[in-house]
């Protein structure tokens, strides 16, 4: 038999994860109601930033969702062999305008994957592209493995 070990990720842990993937569950809410989605990010490790490109509609949920301002969770997961790994970033989620953009800023959204247009019904000019930055007030990660038992 099998047992699960789960111990509580390092920083430098946490921040290896997130370097290695560039997708995630992004998690918001409305008073009771939930709301969640796949998104892509860049990420740095100094400031424990994530920049997203995120596209809407004019009626979609996300939309509607986005102007709330609401707090987020970004959940980032991966599986290998026997050890899973996860972590969650919450704070949040402030929309950056181009009076706001940097350098810094450039090269951060540069390392974000870019929607893909193709996968939208809705004409190209439907579609609202805005920039948003995620810093994290707490960022956690779990790891568990499964040990076998003596």
């Amino acid at each position: 038999m099998a047992l699960d070990q789960q111990t509580k990720m390092t920083p430098a842990e946490i921040d290896e994860v997130l370097a290695r993937h560039e997708t995630g569950v992004l998690s918001l809410a409305q008073g009771d109601e939930p709301y969640a989605i796949p998104i892509s990010y860049g990420y740095d490790p100094e400031e424990r930033r994530f920049y997203m490109r995120l596209v809407s509609t004019p009626e979609s949920q996300k939309r509607q969702f986005l102007s709330s301002s609401p707090s987020v969770r970004l959940v980032v997961y991966e599986e290998e062999g026997e050890t899973y790994r996860s972590v969650i970033a919450e704070g949040s989620l402030d929309r950056i305008t181009t009076d706001e953009m940097t350098t810094e800023r450039i090269v951060q959204y540069g390392q974000a994957k870019r929607p893909l247009f193709e996968i939208w019904g809705e004409s190209k000019r439907d579609l609202d592209i805005k920039l948003y930055e995620l810093t994290a007030d707490s960022l956690n990660g779990r790891r568990i493995e499964l040990v076998a038992e003596d």
